[in-house]
């Protein structure tokens, strides 16, 4: 099990390193994370959601992603309360205190969960969540050493030494936990470092001998491309680049932004994330994305004043392209009857394209394909090209005036719509630009127009992600103790 001195000290990263290493070496291999909280997800083949950093680590694992991985997703809704999914399924809207009391039955959901998982896989990399010493939470823990002290678990500590501190981090969190919590950690590890390691040694030995604890290894900072799992994520400081200029506008509520990993690959892309008015007057492609709570993100955007900039944008011929809550942000209205993820009722959208959206109770999860049905404007060159995507939403949308597909789903339903300028796109297709032809003529479409050399080559988006998964299994594998790992594992 890895547990960390914090949030964002790399333990996701980390465990999908291990699982990659060790199916590299023939083990049969899983990631575990009992409780996730993220608005990150996604949805398997069966229609369950599960956070989105499982998904990377079954994809190092080798395998196919599976909602035992993840038995509780906390969607954030308000700063007080979260949607929570179980097994993939939507349980009900909860505060934390409500959550807490319903720890018994949480407990065994996870246990199931786990055990179904131990008795078909050789090894599981368990991710914790968050720090490990939160000691006002720890007779409710089922996700930290609260699991560990459930399946007892071995467990190697992760320290970010790239914010600093990492020492006292490192022995305030070992220092804090109770003796029997202490014996479980077999080792710790420092991730993101940057510099001559030889200047870290002395401290090193100090801390080893303050804690009674080794260390593992050293971990460089590794710059990846590949899907994180919150919003404290280091993804939206953007990505510079001297051709196309993408704008994504950042909601407070922000979720599934790994659909803009596939993005990051491309060289030539200036990837800029937007949080108030003036951001964007440069942008070729402006991207409203999908959240959590709609509404309240709409009023986001009205509050900013981004509303103003958006409208200049369309009314100068930029490109707009709306997915999930970002589709329904485009339409006329937006009614959340049962107050399901706002305290307020009814907003006017952007009113670009015709349709109205109605919140339900029921929630859509589904893989979906599909073909592009329409060669408007931005969809120009890709008529009839296939589409893979998945749908995760509340909400249920009306076409309220005159409409053009730009989708059809394998279903006979419409995936996505089209603007008669050719200019607003909007789907409720997560995954979108993992499609490669399909990211690859819309960026060339925008490519042509500003005069910028077309690119011909496709990039696989599937391949450069192994390619991904290797890099930091090589690098890992180079920093750390794998020998002492194994003895740790009983290997």
């Amino acid at each position: 099990m890895l547990l960390g001195t914090g949030s964002s000290v790399g333990k996701s990263t980390l465990t999908a390193a291990l699982c990659r290493i060790f199916y590299n070496e023939g083990y049969k291999v899983a990631p575990f994370k009992a409780q996730n909280m993220a608005l990150n997800s996604f949805v398997t083949k069966d229609g369950k959601e599960m956070g989105r950093a499982q998904v990377v680590q079954a994809e190092a694992a080798g395998i196919e992603p599976r909602v035992e991985m993840n038995p509780i997703l906390m969607k954030p809704i308000t700063n007080i309360g979260s949607q929570i999914i179980l097994n993939g399924k939507v349980y009900k809207n909860l505060t934390a205190c409500e959550y807490y009391l319903e720890k018994d039955f949480l407990k065994a959901i996870v246990m199931n969960a786990y055990k179904v998982l131990s008795s078909q896989y050789e090894l599981v990399f368990i991710e914790g969540a968050g720090g490990c010493a939160e000691i006002n939470l720890r007779d409710k823990d089922i996700v930290n050493m609260g699991f560990a002290e459930m399946i007892d678990a071995p467990v190697i500590l992760v320290g970010d030494i790239d914010k600093g501190g990492v020492f006292a981090s490192l022995y305030g969190s070992v220092m804090l936990l109770g003796p029997d919590d202490r014996k479980r950690i077999q080792g710790f590890i420092i991730n993101k470092f940057r510099g001559d390691k030889n200047l870290l040694i002395p401290g090193i030995k100090m801390l080893e001998e303050k804690i009674g604890i080794p260390c593992l290894g050293i971990v460089p900072y590794v710059d990846l491309n590949i899907d994180e799992e919150d919003s404290l994520t280091s993804k939206f400081e953007g990505k510079k680049g001297k051709g196309i200029h993408i704008g994504i506008i950042k909601l407070p509520h922000i979720s599934n932004f790994s659909d803009f990993t596939p993005l990051e690959m491309e060289e030539d892309i200036n990837l800029s994330y937007i949080t108030s008015k003036g951001q964007i007057e440069d942008v070729d492609l402006l991207i409203i994305p999908g959240t959590k709570s709609t509404i309240e993100d709409m009023h986001f955007i009205y509050e900013k004043g981004i509303h103003k900039d958006i409208y200049q944008k369309y009314q100068s011929g930029a490109y707009i392209l709306g997915i999930c809550g970002g589709y329904q942000m485009l339409g006329k209205e937006i009614v959340d009857p049962n107050q399901m993820e706002s305290s307020h009722n009814i907003i006017n959208g952007l009113g670009l394209l015709n349709i109205k959206t109605i919140i339900t109770k029921e929630k859509s999860m589904q893989q979906v394909q599909g073909k592009v049905i329409s060669k408007n404007g931005l969809l120009k060159n890709l008529e009839n090209q296939k589409l893979w995507g998945y749908e995760i939403h509340m909400g249920k949308t009306q076409f309220i005036g005159k409409t053009i597909p730009a989708i059809e789903l394998e279903n006979g339903t419409v995936g996505g719509i089209i603007s008669s300028c050719g200019k607003i796109l909007g789907t409720y297709l997560h995954g979108i630009f993992e499609n490669d032809i399909f990211r690859r003529e819309i960026l060339n479409h925008i490519r042509k127009e500003k005069n910028l050399e077309i690119l011909e080559k496709e990039i696989d988006y599937k391949k450069e992600r192994e390619k991904e998964y290797e890099k930091l299994a090589s690098v890992v594998s180079k920093n750390l103790d794998l020998k002492k790992i194994k003895e740790i594992l009983e290997l």
